[in-house]
């Protein structure tokens, strides 16, 4: 296979990630729907539209900014001019950008159960079928490995092998919604807790995946802007999950 990958129809030449991208967006709130269907949902249609405003609003912003900081040096003399501030963008910004849309939306409308448990498996999908078209798209998504001498390697059109990191993310996608899957049927999860179990899987892997990427680490941090935020939400979900443990007022004194 010779990467970038094209797909021509006719005289034109189709921009395979852009077209695997709308279809992650696709694919993922069809299967959405559809769980949602089989599944009861608590929170009202009105809400849950509400939340997905909310959502995407704070996806595209944390997506952005995190985008940004991920090359700090390129913001005073950004490559391709103003076009560059808006078209940079993160997976990890978006999934926690996302989160705080939800929870600061969830606030207002007085709605305390979990928003996240139903969208984990549709999102999953996506992210895999949109990891794909980054791996097509070769060295122009900017989201390849650093150089490996590994059976696995790969040449994505400048005669490196590197680590094909982008089918490392979507194998580790679905492993983790395997394993999700393999838990629910033990027994139902907590509400609220296959989202949570979704993001720290994801963050970690996240994290140490970079390492893996040739993004340089700012002077000083020791890690690249992503692996920060990655610290940043993991480090969030322990504190969840260390306040869950923790009794109620009235149990301590019991």
């Amino acid at each position: 296979m010779t990467y970038p990958v094209h797909l021509s129809l006719g005289p034109l030449t189709l921009p395979v990630h852009l077209l695997l991208e709308v279809l992650a967006y696709s694919v993922g709130f069809r299967v959405y729907q559809a769980l949602r269907r089989r599944t009861h949902d608590p929170i009202s249609e009105e809400n849950r539209l509400w939340i997905f405003v909310g959502c995407a609003a704070g996806a595209l912003l944390g997506s952005r900014v995190l985008g940004l900081l991920e090359h700090p040096e390129l913001l005073a003399n950004p490559p391709g001019g103003w076009l560059y501030y808006f078209t940079n963008k993160t997976i990890v910004g978006g999934l926690l950008g996302g989160l705080v849309g939800v929870e600061l939306t969830k606030k207002q409308l007085g709605v305390t159960t979990s928003s996240g448990d139903l969208m984990v498996y549709p999102v999953i999908l996506g992210m895999c079928i949109g990891r794909l078209g980054c791996h097509l798209s070769g060295l122009e998504d900017g989201t390849f490995g650093t150089a490996s001498s590994l059976p696995w390697a790969i040449n994505f059109g400048d005669g490196v092998l590197r680590h094909p990191t982008n089918l490392y993310e979507i194998l580790w996608l679905l492993l983790l919604a395997a394993l999700l899957w393999l838990a629910e049927r033990r027994g139902p999860l907590p509400n609220g807790w296959r989202f949570r179990f979704f993001m720290v899987g994801y963050l970690l892997f996240r994290l140490l995946v970079e390492f893996l990427k040739p993004t340089p680490a700012p002077a000083g941090w020791g890690l690249t802007a992503i692996q920060w935020a990655c610290v940043a939400g993991l480090g969030y979900y322990v504190w969840l999950f260390i306040r869950k443990r923790q009794p109620a007022p009235q149990e301590a004194y019991a």
